[in-house]
C-alpha cells in the first residue's frame, strides 16, 4: 500500500516543509487541504500552481487529493455558486496533477431521501467536467452521510466512474457500521481510505495511530495491496493535540505492521 498524510495535521505549513516531512518519514503522498488559510487553494494563480507541481516533482512525492469543502447535499446552497466551487477545485486538481478532489455531503437535517437526491444530481452534473479534467470527485463518509451505506445511496444513482467515495474510517465507526459492511458497499466506488485514531466516540481528539479505539487493522485488511491510505490528523480543529510531525514515522510503521499482520 501507499501512504499519505493530510496537511490538516500541519495547518499552514509551507509546501517545502510539508514535502521535507513526507520524504523524511516515508510517505509517498500528501492530501492537500484546499482552504484560503493554506498555501494551496483555488485562489492561487498559474505561476504558483506550476511552482507547487515542480516542488512535488523534485521531492518525488505525489499529490493524492485536493481536499475541498463543497457540501454537495446542502439544501440552501446557491446552485451556480456551488457548481463554480466544484469546477474551481477540479481545475486546481487538474493543474496540480492530482487525481482526486474531496467533497462533503453536508445534508444537514433534511430528509435523507431529499439529501441523497440533491447530492446525486449535483455530482452527476459535475461528472463530465471532472472527466474532462481527468480528476475524480470523491464523496467523503462524513456528517449527514457518515456510513458507507449512506454514501452508497448517493453514488449508486450517479453511476459515473469520475464520482467515487473517500472512506473516513472514523465516521463509519461512529455511525455504527462494521468495517466489513462499510467496505462492501464502498468498494465499487472507493478512491482511497482515511485513517485516524481517537479515544472514544465522546472524545475525538486525534491520537497517535494505535493509541485509540478505531478498528484500523480490520479496515486495512479489507483493502487491495495497491490502495492509498491517508492519515488525516485533525490538528487544525484540535490545537491541544500533539504535533503531527513527531508522530508520522511511527504512524506509518504502525500501519505497515497492521497490514503485514493481515496478509
Amino acid at each position: 500500500m501507499k501512504f499519505a498524510f493530510s496537511t490538516l495535521g500541519v495547518p499552514g505549513l509551507p509546501i517545502p516543509e510539508v514535502l521535507a516531512l513526507a520524504a523524511a518519514t516515508g510517505y509517498q503522498g500528501v492530501e492537500l487541504r484546499a482552504h484560503p488559510e493554506e498555501p494551496v487553494h483555488p485562489g492561487i494563480g498559474t505561476a504558483e500552481r506550476a511552482a507547487v507541481v515542480d516542488e512535488f516533482k523534485r521531492a518525488g512525492v505525489e499529490i493524492l487529493t485536493v481536499a475541498g469543502y463543497v457540501r454537495v447535499a446542502k439544501a440552501d446552497a446557491d446552485e451556480a455558486v456551488l457548481h463554480q466551487e466544484l469546477e474551481q477545485l477540479l481545475l486546481l486538481a487538474r493543474d496540480l496533477g492530482a487525481p482526486n478532489i474531496r467533497v462533503f455531503p453536508g445534508g444537514g437535517d433534511q430528509a435523507p431521501a431529499d439529501a441523497d437526491a440533491t447530492a446525486a444530481r449535483r455530482l452527476g452534473t459535475a461528472a463530465e467536467f471532472a472527466a474532462d479534467c481527468g480528476v475524480r470527485i470523491l464523496l467523503e463518509t462524513h456528517d449527514s452521510h457518515r456510513t458507507g451505506a449512506d454514501a452508497a445511496r448517493v453514488l449508486g444513482p450517479v453511476g459515473h466512474p469520475q464520482v467515487g467515495a473517500l472512506w473516513d474510517v472514523m465516521h463509519t465507526w461512529l455511525g455504527g457500521e462494521a468495517p466489513a459492511a462499510s467496505h462492501a458497499v464502498l468498494a465499487p466506488h472507493l478512491g482511497y481510505t482515511q485513517v485516524k485514531d481517537i479515544a472514544s466516540a465522546q472524545d475525538t481528539t486525534p491520537l497517535a495511530l494505535g493509541a485509540g479505539v478505531l478498528p484500523l487493522g480490520e479496515c486495512l485488511a479489507l483493502l487491495d495491496d495497491d490502495s492509498w491510505v491517508c492519515w488525516e490528523y485533525e490538528k487544525r480543529w484540535y490545537p491541544q493535540a500533539d504535533d503531527l510531525p513527531g508522530l508520522l514515522a511511527a504512524g506509518r510503521e504502525h500501519l505497515e505492521g497492521l497490514i503485514a499482520g493481515s496478509r
